[in-house]
């Protein structure tokens, strides 16, 4: 349960840990554990606990609470390489003492994380861009608004048509390689040039470019992604 302390050196990997599955044929595979790579003390409770999806399109990215182990953002787009991209982590609330405190759940919700820490209150967070999750990236995430949530029911994201989930898919691109650095600029510059124009000289402009992406996706190395940035760019004609 949620009172031991299971993020030591000294513990399994397992132990406390998330494990991700696949659903194939209607069936789950084990794929891996996620556990959050920063080791605690023996006086800090930490297992996996409550938590949220975090809308970023074309990624899986969630936002979880560990109790005294604190919050962890972890990307399991391949659920055989999960990996933390952002932390939280206050310490232990007494030294030489295990006492249940931390956060219990940590959700997103409509561009903020809310922490409910037992022992010290809540905790609201914003992302900021880093090597691992772009400006872009968390824009695009904002445009999801939810009335109200209740992360238990699984809540469907639905993206609106914007130039920030576009350059999302760009950046990611960028990230695997999936398009050279040529035309990484270019759809870049593209994308600002359609975005400056207006009426009828913004469609053509983006009819364009979805031309020029789906071409590129015969070669690229991540075709998948390079057909979800045309789909992208042809919302917003």
């Amino acid at each position: 349960g949620g009172r031991a302390p299971r993020c030591r050196d000294s513990d399994k990997y397992e132990w406390g840990a998330n494990a991700l599955f696949t659903i194939e044929q209607g069936k789950m595979h084990f794929q891996s554990y996620y556990k959050m790579p920063g080791v605690q003390t023996e006086w800090e409770n930490c297992v996996a606990h409550n938590g949220s999806p975090i809308p970023i399109p074309g990624r899986e990215v969630m936002v979880q609470g560990w109790y005294q182990g604190g919050i962890s953002i972890f990307d399991w787009t391949d659920p055989t390489n999960p990996h933390e991209i952002a932390f939280h982590d206050r310490g232990p609330l007494k030294d030489g003492e295990l006492t249940s405190a931390g956060s219990w759940s940590v959700y997103w919700y409509n561009g903020v994380i809310v922490s409910s820490e037992i022992a010290r209150g809540l905790d609201i967070f914003e992302l900021a861009p880093s090597a691992y999750i772009s400006q872009n990236e968390i824009d695009a995430a904002k445009t999801v608004i939810w009335p109200e949530l209740n992360p238990q029911e699984q809540q469907q994201m639905v993206w609106p048509a914007s130039f920030a989930k576009a350059r999302s898919f760009v950046d990611q691109l960028e990230r695997s390689k999936g398009l050279s650095t040529a035309r990484i600029a270019a759809v870049r510059a593209a994308l600002a040039a359609a975005e400056r124009a207006q009426g009828s000289a913004r469609e053509t402009a983006l009819t364009r470019l979805v031309g020029q992406i789906d071409a590129d996706a015969k070669g690229s190395s991540d075709q998948g992604k390079v057909k979800l940035l045309a789909d992208a760019v042809r919302e917003l004609r």
